[in-house]
């Protein structure tokens, strides 16, 4: 079983899934990135992504650091750290065995 709060898992196993595979990137694209490779089934509010990304960093999943954008905004970026590969590692296994679970319920119920 995910964690308790499966909402806040999720949320950390894709925004860390996007790092891993994107690169370095802002809070904006995290969430347009979510919002577009899930054909906007899944929506990301900043009042939960920013949370998140600090709270993440604060674990040393993730590193962040202030940037220029391309349209001369400052922004955040972050990046995936070893330590958040490890846990991007652990979290895709749980979610896996989750996921094959409730598969196996919807198909034998």
């Amino acid at each position: 079983m995910p964690p308790q709060n499966s909402a806040q898992t999720a949320l950390d196993l894709l925004v860390l899934t996007l790092l891993d595979r994107r690169g370095p990137l802002h809070g904006y694209a995290i969430a347009n990135f979510i919002e577009d490779l899930s054909d906007e089934a899944l929506k990301v509010e900043e009042g939960s992504l920013y949370p998140a990304l600090h709270r993440m960093e604060e674990k040393g999943w993730v590193a962040a650091e202030w940037t220029i954008t391309g349209s001369k905004r400052r922004a955040r970026q972050y990046s995936i750290t070893a330590q958040g590969q490890g846990q991007l590692s652990a979290e895709a296994q749980r979610w896996a065995g989750f996921s094959m679970g409730v598969a196996r319920v919807l198909q034998q119920a």
